[in-house]
């Protein structure tokens, strides 16, 4: 049996005078929205009678704009920088040396911060990439090849060393844990190596490592690099780990040396991470014993400049530099930091030189051999003026495409 049409006319204007209704109703919103805005900028003395007038007659504007400032402002304040003073710094390096001595099993895990003395940028502080991007500006070039272990990268190769701490987990994608010396078997980097490209066609993957970023063409859910295995010849892929991907490769990212030495902690040393993004996600749950009773949980330190999510759990919150504060727990440690050496540098023997027609595959710069010593890469190729600066797929660009994904979904 069809419709009543006329019926079918009427629900359908019905919906349109609803819709226009509800229009209208947001436009008059905004309008009172602005005009409770604009009063409320004003010093009270300064308001005349109509505009008191109107902050009561919209009390739920008024109380909604003064609740949207409230969570500005404390938004604000998790962004700011704070510094102990030099007197409140040793006091707390003091406590920390005493924690590190005690530990049976200390596990440090690292973030941006600890990168930001080789000039590479952190993600979330003042200058951070995500900072700037949120801003809408753009973010200045970095040449990535030029950075080299910080005093942070040496002191934690150094501690290892000394078996003051077991295990060192990584966000970081830069390579500096592994151009320091630290042994990769103590070493998990959960984002990836940006000089590290695998093929995961041979069994198990089959790993090369470069002496440049091999993240020039890749971007989130774009992992391939253009080269080939040159045992099975399919196309190699980066090892980068972008927000929201699932890191599932064995190396680098050691995932089972990781939750194998969080298990096991005692003490747990986070260094230069907000904790807001990658050491917060459901995936890593395991790294903070959440399945352990409270009270058997490790005991956490944390060395940030900035408010973190964990601050209320930490035993102790040392806000500073971490090279400043590497130096000063080496110091309380009584253990001498060694200088970066790039003769040592195991990047030089971990390489697998370029075939000759892999040579022009890439526009990075490539790391120079220590010494004058010869580059593993084939003709030790420079790239050209107008690439040699760019950018990494994991630097940046992930954060960008998740914006616009949901952007769409909004609209």
């Amino acid at each position: 049996m069809e419709g009543d049409p006329e019926t079918g006319n009427s629900s359908r204007t019905e919906r349109k005078a609803l819709e226009k209704a509800k229009i209208l109703q947001r436009e008059r919103d905004r309008k009172v929205f602005r005009l409770v805005g604009r009063v409320l900028k004003k010093p009270e003395a300064e308001r005349s009678e109509e505009e008191a007038a109107a902050l009561l007659l919209h009390r739920e504007a008024v109380d909604e704009l003064c609740r949207r400032q409230i969570r500005r402002n404390v938004l604000k304040r998790k962004q700011e920088e704070v510094f102990d003073n030099a007197e409140e710094l040793k006091g707390k390096v003091k406590q920390l040396a005493a924690a590190v001595k005690q530990a049976n099993h200390l596990v440090v895990y690292t973030g941006a911060g600890i990168s930001t003395a080789a000039s590479i940028p952190d993600y979330r502080g003042p200058n951070g990439v995500w900072t700037q991007l949120q801003k809408g500006r753009t973010v200045s070039s970095s040449d990535l090849s030029k950075a080299a272990p910080t005093v942070t990268h040496m002191c934690i190769r150094m501690l290892h060393k000394e078996k003051l701490v077991k295990h060192v987990v990584s966000q970081n994608c830069d390579g500096l844990h592994l151009r320091s010396g630290l042994p990769r078997q103590a070493l998990s980097e959960l984002h990836g190596n940006m000089f590290i490209e695998v093929c995961t066609s041979c069994s198990p993957a089959r790993e090369f490592v470069r002496l440049f970023d091999v993240t020039e063409r890749t971007s989130l859910h774009r992992h391939g690099t253009g080269r080939l295995c040159s045992h099975c010849g399919s196309e190699l892929r980066d090892t980068i780990v972008h927000f929201g991907e699932r890191g599932t490769l064995e190396q680098p990212l050691n995932w089972k040396g990781a939750a194998e030495a969080a298990n096991e902690a005692d003490v747990i040393l986070c260094l230069g991470s907000s904790l807001k993004a990658g050491f917060v996600l459901k995936k890593y749950a395991c790294l903070w014993s959440m399945s352990r009773p409270a009270n058997r949980r490790p005991k956490l330190y944390i060395v940030n400049l900035q408010w973190t999510p964990k601050d209320d759990l930490a035993v102790l919150k040392i806000h500073g530099k971490c090279d400043d504060v590497m130096r000063l727990l080496m110091e309380e440690l009584n253990i001498q930091i060694p200088e970066y050496d790039r003769a040592e540098d195991p990047i030089f023997k971990l390489a697998t030189p370029l075939r000759p027609e892999e040579v022009q595959s890439h526009n990075r710069e490539v790391l120079a051999a220590p010494g004058g010593q010869e580059s593993p890469c084939v003709e030790n190729q420079q790239p050209s003026e107008e690439t040699s600066s760019l950018q990494g797929g994991w630097f940046g660009r992930g954060y960008n495409k998740g914006r616009r994904k949901k952007k769409k979904k909004a609209a």
